[in-house]
Formats: structure tokens, C-alpha cells, sequence
């Protein structure tokens, strides 16, 4: 048996829980999104189900310090992904503005980490990624890693792995298309949660249900 989401699915559902869910139900587990099905097997001759979940598929690439990171970098931490590009001229700016505010609250935490992947890493190489989270106030990377690396792969990791769009696009302001999708991923590499990055009322959302993960 197989369940499939789509994008707007997965922004539908993180919408729901974290706008409509009633005040006492808050401390409820946060929903694993994306694709999912049911594996049988005989344990000690019973059939025994297991539902496997949707995880982040692996991948390798270079932040602001020249430091590869991978999934083994993220394994057992709490993690926030988003997509931009340092040039971005539209929603880029909001969406940095209020990933500080989750860096401010969560940063000094050993088991919360973030990754910003650049969709234009033809013109973001590591240095221009280091001068650019310096400029926003991120002297080192332990926390906040901004990545850059083989453009397809950045693609495909996005829009297969956490459902967001990144890709070129010429028509677009700056060359571009992404989406302002702040992303909530477990320590098993589960989505948890979709927010809109340059939204306030989403990313306090986001800020209310990383403790969540982190206490699971």
C-alpha cells in the first residue's frame, strides 16, 4: 500500500497542523510528511507491518567554511533546510531575516543544525558564501551552513527530497525559482513540518515545534 503527497499536499498539511490544531493538542506528536508505504515480514512466523517513511535522500556538499556536509553530518539532529541564492533580489532577504530569528533561539543548541542550500552555486562559491553569513552576523558555521555545490544535485535534492522548488528559471526575477519553504527534518531525516519562510506567524510556528523534535 502506497500514499503519495504532493507539494501542495505537504503545505496543506503542515498548514493544518500548525494553524488549526486546538490549543490542548499542541504537545501532540508533529506528523511525518511525504511518501510512505508498509512493509510486511515474518517475525518468529507472524507477519509483522512496518511503515517506512519518506526520508532525505543522501547528499554531499561544501558550506561557507569549505567543510563537507552530508547526511552522516546531520545524523540525530534537528534541522531547518531552506533554498536561496545570495543575489536574489524578491523573497530572499525576508526569508534570511527570519532564519536569524531561529538561529537566535535555537543556535546554541548541539542538537539543532541549519542548511541553507544556494540555488545559484555557479556564482556562490565558498567564499562568496562565507562574505555573505558574515554580512548577516554568522561568524562560523557550526550551527548555520550556507551550501553550494553541483547545481542538478541541488535541484534534485529539492524537489524530490523535501517536495520545494529550485530551479533556473530566466524569466524569473533574478534567474530563478524557488520557494520560501522553511523546512522541519528529525533526526531520522523525517519532514515534520512546511512553514513560508517570509511569513512571521509561520516561522513562530516553526520556532513552537522544534522543541517538539528536539524532545523526541
Amino acid at each position: 500500500m502506497h500514499t503519495r503527497f504532493s507539494i501542495l499536499s505537504l503545505l496543506l498539511i503542515s498548514l493544518l497542523f500548525s494553524q488549526c490544531t486546538p490549543a490542548e493538542e499542541k504537545s501532540n506528536p508533529l506528523p511525518k510528511l511525504g511518501n510512505w508505504h508498509v512493509d510486511e515480514k515474518t517475525v518468529d512466523g507472524k507477519v509483522v507491518q512496518d511503515t517506512v517513511y519518506h526520508t532525505i535522500a543522501d547528499f554531499s556538499f561544501t558550506n561557507q567554511e569549505g567543510e563537507t556536509i552530508n547526511n552522516e553530518s546531520v545524523k540525530g539532529k534537528v534541522y531547518v533546510a531552506d533554498f536561496f541564492f545570495t543575489t536574489c533580489p524578491t523573497i530572499c532577504p525576508i526569508m534570511k531575516k527570519e532564519m536569524i530569528r531561529v538561529y537566535e533561539k535555537f543556535g546554541d543548541n548541539p542538537n539543532f543544525k541549519i542548511l541553507s542550500h544556494t540555488i545559484d552555486p555557479k556564482h556562490d562559491t565558498v567564499e562568496v558564501l562565507k562574505d555573505y553569513a558574515q554580512k548577516l552576523g554568522i561568524e562560523n558555521a557550526k550551527t548555520w551552513s550556507f551550501l553550494t555545490g553541483e547545481a542538478e544535485k541541488i535541484y534534485e535534492l529539492g524537489q524530490t527530497s523535501y517536495f520545494t522548488t529550485a530551479q533556473e528559471d530566466q524569466n524569473e526575477a533574478g534567474g530563478f525559482l524557488h520557494s520560501g519553504a522553511f523546512l522541519l527534518i528529525d533526526q531520522e531525516g523525517h519532514i515534520r513540518g512546511v512553514y513560508d519562510g517570509t511569513k512571521t506567524d509561520q516561522v513562530d510556528q516553526l520556532m513552537q515545534d522544534i522543541p517538539k523534535i528536539l524532545g523526541e
